[in-house]
């Protein structure tokens, strides 16, 4: 038997869940987040269990909130995030063809979130939303908080896409956006690192698998092109959603130097660059209107240890906040979701 009771706490509006006369969890959210906070009334409450007998619940509350913080459990090790993550999904996915600097955890499958340099600020993304394949479900576990910032802010994609002009939308169904990177320049990832092989066969194979033009040249480069999404439904809901990295491939997404000198030298150069789907540029001004959308719309929550963050990577993007002091979050992702399913580019 499931029954809930309602309980206000301070202006947030709180369910607490009872199965068999037993309360295991309470279940809070704020009226202005895409997050619910779900928390054990008992220590006995072991997180895999609960998230195994109750995927439905937690199905539900993504597709309505998008983001779901577990806090209170006990979840010290990446063994214990890794255990939680499993009983959601016995296929933890590999972060091949990445864009961005990160190391494999002690446990297959479990990453370091990206290792940008502590006074940087990483801007708001949904998790591969620049190639036609992307995971469904993203996993963060704060084994370490920050002493000051290092929070994982967050943005609802439906929003983000509602608050752009419907010109500018339309537009970029119509036209999609083509990403195109350079490895070996030496400012960016190498292509071993980003396919995660030493293997050029690899590579060729996987390109050919996902739709990425490829061409190697010089003595380590390799240079890809591939056509993407903009904007997408999401398979469940049917919501429009902004899905897609342009603003930060970008070159607009650069200090202006580093833009400009890269803008006036050898375009093989330039580590990555994104242009409409037809190969013509897209200006700063409109990438400017995108990110203006992803700030009016972040929400963070600051990290607590222990703490397992899960999100839907097509109705929530992420991000990370500037942080001093240690700091170790590690990141999973599950259910490899195939775009050409529900796209919207080139309607």
């Amino acid at each position: 038997m499931t029954a809930t009771s309602p309980m206000s706490v301070r202006g947030i509006r709180r369910r607490v869940v009872v199965s068999g006369m037993q309360e295991l969890v309470s279940v809070s959210h704020s009226p202005h987040s895409v997050i619910s906070v779900i928390e054990p009334t008992a220590p006995s409450v072991d997180l895999g269990h609960w998230v195994r007998a109750n995927r439905s619940r937690v199905e539900g509350l993504l597709g309505e909130r998008g983001a779901v913080l577990f806090r209170g459990f006990s979840v010290s090790a990446a063994e214990d995030f890794h255990a939680v993550v499993k009983s959601w999904s016995p296929e933890l996915l590999n972060y091949t063809y990445g864009s961005t600097p990160r190391s494999r955890a002690d446990v297959a499958g479990v990453y370091t979130s990206t290792e940008y340099p502590a006074d940087q600020t990483i801007p708001q993304h949904n998790e591969m939303a620049y190639a036609r394949i992307w995971p469904t479900y993203l996993w963060f576990y704060c084994h370490q908080a920050a002493v000051t910032g290092g929070a994982t802010p967050l943005a609802d994609s439906r929003r983000v896409a509602a608050r752009l002009d419907r010109s500018l939308l339309d537009e970029f169904v119509r036209r999609g956006v083509r990403y195109v990177r350079n490895y070996g320049t030496g400012f960016d990832l190498s292509w071993q690192q980003a396919f995660e092989t030493e293997d050029r066969t690899e590579v060729e194979a996987l390109c050919r698998a996902q739709g990425i033009e490829f061409t190697w040249y010089g003595d380590d480069g390799l240079r890809t092109s591939q056509l993407c999404q903009a904007v997408i439904e999401h398979p469940v809901t049917g919501a429009e959603l902004w899905f897609n990295q342009a603003h930060l491939f970008h070159t607009s997404a650069l200090p202006a130097e580093v833009s400009a000198e890269l803008l006036d030298g050898d375009p093989a150069e330039i580590p990555r660059q994104v242009y409409f789907g037809d190969g013509e540029s897209i200006e700063d001004a409109v990438l400017d209107e995108v990110r203006a959308a992803f700030d009016a719309e972040t929400v963070r929550e600051p990290w607590q240890e222990g703490d397992v963050l899960l999100i839907d990577n097509m109705l929530v993007s992420h991000g990370r906040d500037p942080y001093e002091g240690p700091r170790r979050v590690l990141v999973a992702m599950t259910d490899e979701h195939d775009g050409s399913q529900n796209e919207r580019t080139g309607e």
